[in-house]
């Protein structure tokens, strides 16, 4: 039979970039496909943060972290909360993973130009005992660089691979079917999309142009998850995270609709741990749309006061940082999608971070004195941005007006002021000794030991009532869509797996398209950092195995 290719590669995102790039170091022909034009190359990575989860780095060793291996695996364990049949290649791709962050993760990026921010992050705190959820330790490694800085290793060893003759990449290509030849899937019937000039991120044109039909020996499917389709998401929606938001934000762009997922089903690949799932609690409006329904995720530090929508103090331990989906099912059970922080200038200029690489442009251009420009007067750049323009946001002197503004933000008047004074007058009368009873105010004083969160991540401890530390900020915070946590089932070689537990010949997942690999290697949560890591570690075992299968 004349093949196309050796293997062709569906989905142009960073699992599809890390496939490609291996299997092009074994010397394979590959067609990378994607619907989107070229400038969207890097797919969802590229607007990402650049968090890694390492464990036992030099980075985290310079800044007397002590991580181990066996700590690192029951965080894992504790989070992921496998309890089902089919966990059992989630749980396999977790202890490989795991083995993966310990061991030669760090080096292998190194050897590729990848570089780290020297002050490790402590996302995922958790705020339970010690084998339930969260990170017992800083892990989260931010690259220098941010999404473009890990994309840009890979992209370059795809495109050396299309100078060699060894890759094609055909963009605008959308996949609608999968079908075999003599009992194995080798080939791949689609729609030529209409050429488009549409910015990275923006909505492309859905005109169809022409179709195309590929035939090569192996397919792998790296096409993502489910995130901008909210109609997908709700219909998913878990019963244990109560009913659905009504609205949500997107975090990802609306391609990301998971329809690649439901096609590699309908030729035999099964979709486990589909109510598994990953979103925000702290989404603000963008109020520089680049996608549908933009939303931008708050990386809080430990200090604003979290309310619900009535103004009620969230419950232990869910502050900003520990329990992102404790938050959200604690959330979805009040009877509204939204909640606020309130702080003070003093907190928002040491603790707030926006995710995304546009949202971090001296991270993500490398700027030395852009990152020193942090330790300075006033809120970062991208911050006051929202500051002054953000549709979330409200700034006052007074708590009454502060009050007054929230409840006309809302249409609603939910909040009551003397109810929220008194909430926080309780609390402000936690700061004024070395003790407390307080368990936010221990995790703020706890936070400060740590000389990466006393540096840049934790304001001092003070009173939210302080004159000095204003204006008042309250910020409404929204549900943003993210990450699909289930997928495609897959072996530890990365081959998508059959209703009868067999692999389907010819088919191979990675990425979110994989549940990042087994189908669900986060288990219920994620410790953070782990979806770019996902990413690679499926999508290099994917390219592997594949270029071992073909001839």
């Amino acid at each position: 039979m004349a093949y196309d290719a050796d293997v062709i590669v569906i989905g142009a995102g960073l699992a599809g970039l890390a496939a490609t790039a291996e299997l092009v170091d074994a010397g394979r022909k590959v067609i990378l496909l994607d619907q989107e034009p070229e400038q969207s190359l890097g797919g969802q990575a590229h607007w990402s943060f650049g968090g890694l989860f390492l464990v036992d780095s030099p980075e985290q060793r310079r800044l007397r972290i002590r991580d181990s291996h066996e700590l690192a695996w029951q965080d894992w364990l504790g989070t992921a909360g496998f309890d089902r049949p089919e966990d059992h290649w989630p749980r396999s791709w977790a202890e490989a993973y795991v083995d993966f962050a310990a061991g030669e993760k760090r080096s292998w990026l190194h050897r590729q130009g990848v570089r780290l921010f020297p002050v490790v992050g402590w996302a995922e705190r958790g705020g339970y005992d010690a084998t339930g959820h969260g990170n017992s330790v800083p892990r989260f490694h931010i690259t220098w660089g941010t999404g473009p800085g890990l994309v840009a290793p890979f992209e370059r060893r795809v495109r050396a691979g299309v100078a060699r003759g060894l890759v094609e990449l055909r963009f605008r290509h959308r996949v609608t079917g999968l079908s075999r030849t003599a009992g194995s899937v080798d080939t791949v019937g689609g729609e030529v999309l209409e050429p488009s000039d549409a910015e990275r991120g923006r909505p492309s044109s859905r005109e169809v142009a022409g179709a195309f039909e590929l035939k090569a020996q192996a397919v792998i499917v790296t096409s993502g998850g489910i995130g901008g389709n909210h109609e997908l998401v709700r219909a998913n929606w878990p019963e244990r995270l109560g009913k659905p938001p009504r609205r949500m934000l997107s975090g990802v762009p609306a391609h990301v609709d998971g329809k690649m997922l439901g096609i590699a089903e309908a030729a035999g690949g099964r979709i486990i741990n589909r109510d598994r799932m990953w979103h925000y609690t702290e989404g603000i409006d963008n109020w520089n749309p680049i996608w549908p329904q933009h939303g931008i995720r708050i990386l809080s530090g430990p200090s604003p006061l979290w309310l619900d929508a009535r103004g009620k103090r969230l419950p232990v331990p869910l502050f900003p940082g520990f329990d992102t989906l404790g938050t959200l099912e604690h959330i979805m059970r009040t009877g509204h999608d939204h909640t606020w922080f309130v702080l003070t200038q003093k907190i928002i200029e040491k603790e707030f971070t926006l995710s995304g690489s546009e949202q971090n442009p001296d991270l993500t251009g490398k700027s030395i004195r852009g990152v020193l420009g942090r330790a300075g007067a006033g809120a970062p750049g991208p911050v006051q941005a929202f500051m002054d323009r953000g549709a979330d946001f409200v700034v006052e002197r007074s708590l009454t007006d502060l009050v007054r503004r929230m409840n006309e933000l809302t249409k609603e008047p939910l909040i009551a002021e003397e109810a929220l004074r008194d909430a926080i007058v309780a609390r402000d009368r936690e700061i004024a000794h070395s003790f407390t009873k307080d368990l936010q105010v221990t995790a703020i004083r706890g936070a400060r030991a740590y000389l990466g969160d006393r540096l840049i991540r934790t304001a001092a401890p003070h009173r939210l009532l302080d004159p000095k530390a204003g204006p008042l900020i309250a910020v409404r915070l929204n549900i943003l869509t993210r990450k699909t946590l289930g997928g495609l089932e897959t072996d530890l070689s990365s081959r998508v797996l059959t209703d009868d537990g067999t692999p389907l010949p010819g088919v191979y997942a990675a990425g979110e398209a994989a549940g990042f690999g087994g189908g669900g290697v986060h288990g219920y949560r994620s410790l953070e950092g782990t979806f770019l890591g996902g990413c690679l570690f499926s999508g290099r075992t994917a390219g592997r195995a594949a270029a071992r299968a073909v001839s």
